[in-house]
């Protein structure tokens, strides 16, 4: 009897000493913040651009969310296809669908004013706008 109480005392001293173990973090539900890409101009990447070339051609340059994007002539005639990514907010790069296409990246600023974007490995530099809401 004696011994159960013995032990039985160890038990509840060992019990009290020891320190209480740090509580589980609770789960919580972040909301999932989704980072948007942002353009040289200060705005939502995706979207839609006139585009005026080095040469005065213009086009239309339409980035998609998902990735994409289409460019079309003057006439709305697509010219191009491919997918769009952007390393910050001055660097844009475009890979064509077509078959053996390779990147192609443009520097990005605003300059007076003014969206410019030079193509790193021609140094052809076109002038970008939106068109009016």
């Amino acid at each position: 009897m004696k011994k159960i109480i013995l032990v039985a005392a160890l038990a509840t001293v060992t019990a009290c000493n020891q320190a209480e173990a740090p509580a589980e973090p609770e789960a919580t539900e972040e909301a999932a913040v989704e980072s948007v890409a942002v353009a040289a101009d200060g705005l939502p990447s995706v979207g839609v651009y006139n585009v005026t070339s080095a040469d005065g051609t213009t086009s239309t340059f339409e980035a998609k969310e998902d990735g994409t994007y289409v460019a079309t002539d003057a006439d709305g005639n697509v010219t191009e296809t491919g997918k769009w990514r952007q390393e910050s907010q001055n660097v844009w790069c475009e890979t064509p669908d077509t078959e053996g296409a390779s990147e192609v990246c443009y520097d990005e600023r605003m300059e007076d004013g003014v969206y410019k974007s030079t193509n790193r490995a021609t140094g052809e530099t076109a002038t970008i706008t939106r068109p009016e809401a």
